[in-house]
């Protein structure tokens, strides 16, 4: 601020009013994918020890394309699925793993590569699947005669599917290395596991994908794997007789129908 003083000469004096400075507004910070996510991304396809490969993506990605995923869902709505949202942050989350290895180190951040490709899945999926819904929307209008009885008995099926799945994870989780010795077969019966604790039910998985993830994760060949598999269906089916005439799995009995 100028003044002038009586003696006519100008005099320079500090003004006490500070300018107003618009603070700029602060970047939400990424806490779930951050750059101990990348590093543990870069280590885990660097590795060729199935083990140590299991454990990395376990203790320091699984949550974070979990997360990632079901972000991308909501944030961009993408919600033309015949599942619920949490059963395509599955599929998302499945898909992100079959494509890690793609990721180069050094060539962008892995959380802005590994958005696009969840978001170009998802753009995919989403697309048909409306295009399949608005026919599916058009014929429903000449549904004017619902079978209730029929939609009754698909609720209390679903219902039971439910539980069953439930009780073959406790009986697998308690038994997995009872039926299985050698560490090669735990670890791909594992892997499968695994798979379907995030799916669901493996009879539905794309089986193409299903091999794919589970050499990816262990390093096994295919004819290995369906080796593994069939035994697990074998027990699932004996367990189901189980569960269909009691309700319940015997978690402590494996019996003597296959042998390893």
């Amino acid at each position: 601020m100028v003044t002038t003083s009586k003696s006519g000469s100008t005099v320079k004096v500090k003004s006490s009013v500070k300018p107003i400075v618009k603070k700029k507004k602060a970047k939400k910070k990424n806490y779930y994918f951050h750059q101990g996510t990348e590093d543990a991304i870069i280590r885990y396809n660097k590795s060729d020890n199935p083990v140590l490969r299991n454990t990395i993506y376990n203790e320091h990605i699984r949550a974070a394309f979990d997360k990632l995923a079901e972000n991308i869902i909501h944030t961009f709505k993408f919600y033309y699925f015949d599942v619920s949202s949490v059963e395509v942050k599955h599929e998302v989350v499945s898909f992100l793993v079959l494509n890690i290895h793609k990721f180069k180190e050094g060539k962008g951040k892995a959380f802005s590569y590994f958005s696009i490709v969840a978001k170009n899945y998802l753009i995919l999926n989403n697309n048909k699947n409306y295009k399949m819904g608005k026919i599916h929307s058009e014929m429903d209008v000449l549904d004017y005669k619902r079978n209730i009885t029929s939609e009754k008995k698909e609720l209390e099926k679903s219902t039971d599917a439910e539980l069953f799945i439930n009780e073959l994870h406790r009986f697998w989780n308690v038994n997995l290395t009872n039926i299985f010795h050698r560490d090669k077969d735990i670890r791909v019966a594992d892997s499968v596991l695994h798979l379907f604790r995030i799916k669901g039910n493996i009879e539905n998985f794309n089986k193409k994908a299903l091999y794919i993830l589970i050499r990816e994760m262990t390093g096994s060949n295919t004819q290995h794997i369906t080796r593994i598999i069939n035994v697990m269906k074998k027990f699932n089916k004996r367990l189901f007789l189980e569960f269909d005439k009691d309700g319940v799995v015997d978690v402590n009995y494996t019996g003597s129908l296959i042998r390893n």
